[in-house]
């Protein structure tokens, strides 16, 4: 159990991350028929406008939102940090997809996390699409250099649409090669269900993700990122050593199984950092990631 310090420092973290009033997208573009199956375009600014002569392209950076999988948590709560993003000179595309029911599990307090297989189906259709959706509403981007970026739960989701190429061959989202990403940073990611799952992350929400107890084993190596390696695709992990929500365990046990499957994953671990200063941009955690991005980007 946490102490009441720690406690009390991961609440002001939060509140301050949720502080940010929303900020309307300059674009939505829509990858399928659902209401959740849209993603918000952020201009990047400070850049070459597109009725330019000759425009200068910039980064694309991928944005998954994080929650749990839970419904009550969609993409509004990210879009500061996706501002913050563009107000850096990147092009943003910010993903909705679609998550758990609004009703909580039978006998818990909580809404379930995720959709099996609707989660999953959305973001594969979603990155799927991105590449017309932004040529149209972003014509400043240059999909060339593309970066995947996620919190907690888009962590997890980040790392995973990285690794379709390496799904077993019998998954639907499987794709014949890796995504064209110049790489992936994900932000305390839920990036291994066992660690996840013995932690008890979340109240669990990988498992309730995969359909429960009795899904779980079948539907874990369809799902889990630490069982989709290597990918071939330059990754690093950002990581508050002080998070309460997502340890530093998960991600440091994604990283020993890229290792042992013979790829390098970068862990940047930020000391006095909890769960929410990665998508704060008023912490100094959000410029880090910022930089983190930029590094691949460029």
């Amino acid at each position: 159990m946490p102490d009441d310090a720690a406690a009390s420092r991961a609440a002001a973290e939060e509140e301050s991350a949720f502080s940010h009033p929303s900020v309307a997208p300059d674009a939505t573009r829509a990858y399928g028929d659902h209401p959740d199956q849209v993603i918000d375009f952020y201009a990047p600014r400070g850049v070459s406008a597109p009725a330019d002569p000759d425009p200068v392209p910039v980064p694309l950076v991928v944005v998954l939102h994080g929650g749990a999988w839970r419904a009550p948590y969609d993409r509004r709560h990210i879009t500061p940090f996706a501002d913050s993003l563009a107000a850096r000179g990147f092009a943003v595309a910010n993903v909705e997809y679609r998550r758990g029911s609004a009703t909580p599990a039978q006998g818990e307090g909580t809404p379930v996390a995720g959709r099996w297989p609707d989660t999953f189906d959305d973001v594969a259709a979603a990155l799927d699409a991105l590449p017309a959706l932004v040529r149209e509403a972003l014509p400043q981007a240059d999909p060339r250099r593309t970066v995947l970026t996620g919190h907690s739960a888009g962590g997890h989701l980040a790392l995973w649409a990285a690794a379709r190429h390496v799904l077993p061959a019998d998954a639907p989202w499987r794709t014949n090669g890796p995504a064209p990403l110049r790489g992936v940073v994900a932000l305390a990611p839920i990036a291994d269900f066992a660690v996840a799952g013995k932690l008890e992350v979340c109240g669990n929400a990988a498992l309730q993700l995969l359909g429960g107890e009795e899904k779980f084993a079948e539907r874990q190596p369809y799902a889990d990122p630490a069982l989709l390696l290597p990918t071939g695709i330059a990754t690093t992990l950002v990581q508050g050593r002080a998070d309460l929500v997502v340890p530093e365990a998960v991600a440091e046990s994604y990283a020993d199984a890229a290792a042992k499957a013979g790829e390098m994953v970068g862990l940047t671990l930020l000391e006095d950092v909890g769960h929410f200063p990665l998508i704060d941009p008023a912490a100094d955690a959000c410029a880090v990631v910022a930089e983190e991005i930029a590094q691949l980007a460029w």
